[in-house]
């Protein structure tokens, strides 16, 4: 069976529609990923199956969560999940993505012309620097991040970039000690957690963090990278 076959398969499997248009954009993002793969560490993950279920189908999990037009900020985008395939996947999507790698941010630029995609850029800066910018603070709807770091550190990340009501969508495995550890973190950047979405993919268990801007965030926050490494809220 061929990737696209087995992608159209696994797509019906989990209750996603995908059009040929759709299709074909997500065969080329594999074939490109792999081959650049050999030259930037982008993923372990390099075989049709896994990257369809693992990367593909587990990006998709924040689709609800996208209003039409959504505008989309993507922490730490790395090889572009989940920040490409939500785009693929909603083209009306506006998405920025944050990346402090440079060699992974030249990827992601290479990636999107390679697919052509408009209404989607890489930013190579830290998340807690486009937060004290003004072109970016409070400048979205919803913030996405997948494996990034501890909530309580993605938090102080994320809210400064969140609209009032906008909402953080975290991809996690096991979270419920974190979610107890990032308590103090929630009420002092005004965020409420909102909702714990858990699913199962191909056997493994996964779970979604909303957590909805609720309060502005102090001007303060977010620190610099060193203070929020060494002092987490």
């Amino acid at each position: 069976m061929d990737f696209t076959a087995k992608l159209r398969d696994k797509f019906v499997e989990y209750g996603y529609g995908l059009s040929d248009v759709a299709a074909e954009k997500f065969l080329g993002y594999y074939r490109f990923l792999v081959g650049y793969n050999g030259k930037v560490n982008l993923t372990a993950i390099t075989d049709e199956d896994g990257v369809i279920a693992k990367h593909f189908l587990d990006s998709l999990a924040a689709t609800p969560y996208l209003k039409e037009g959504v505008k989309l900020a993507d922490i730490g985008s790395g090889a572009g999940f989940p920040a490409v395939v939500l785009k693929i996947y909603r083209p009306d999507a506006d998405v920025t993505m944050f990346e402090s790698n440079g060699k992974k941010t030249a990827f992601l630029e290479a990636l999107t012309e390679e697919l052509g995609l408009n209404g989607i850029r890489a930013a190579n800066m830290r998340a807690e620097d486009a937060g004290r910018k003004e072109r970016y603070r409070e400048a979205f709807d919803v913030v996405t991040a997948r494996a990034v770091t501890e909530t309580r550190v993605l938090l102080e990340y994320a809210m400064p970039l969140l609209k009032m009501g906008g909402r953080l969508v975290a991809y996690k495995a096991h979270c419920a000690d974190e979610v107890a550890a990032a308590e103090n973190a929630a009420k002092i950047l005004g965020a409420e957690l909102t909702e714990t979405k858990e699913y199962a993919l191909e056997g493994n268990f996964r779970t979604l963090l909303i957590y909805t801007k609720t309060a502005e965030t102090p001007e303060k926050y977010p620190r610099r990278y060193a203070r929020i490494a060494s002092e987490p809220l």
